[in-house]
């Protein structure tokens, strides 16, 4: 399995329009995705959220995962993701 971390910045306060988005568009359209397994998105703190973004291979991984600098829903943007494989899990 392999792993997208993927760091976020978010311009103001989080909104319940925000959370919203990412439960009921963002988490389900990911869901869907081919080679998805799980998913787990921080709250932000200090304008910053991080997400772990868990795929079957690589491949799925680099293919689902969004590109740094694209818009993440209302005023969130992505500044970094990294890939990883994962060695264990429980």
């Amino acid at each position: 399995m392999y792993a997208a971390l993927v760091s976020a910045t978010h311009a103001g306060d989080e909104t319940d329009a925000r959370l919203k988005n990412l439960r009921e568009h963002a988490a389900p359209m990911l869901r869907a995705t081919p080679g998805f397994v799980a998913g787990y998105w921080t709250e932000p703190r200090d304008d910053k959220s991080f997400a772990f973004l868990v795929f079957e291979d690589e491949a799925a991984a680099r293919a689902a995962a969004p590109a740094p600098g694209a818009a993440a829903g209302d005023r969130v943007t992505i500044e970094d993701v990294d890939f990883r494989e994962i060695q264990a899990n429980t």
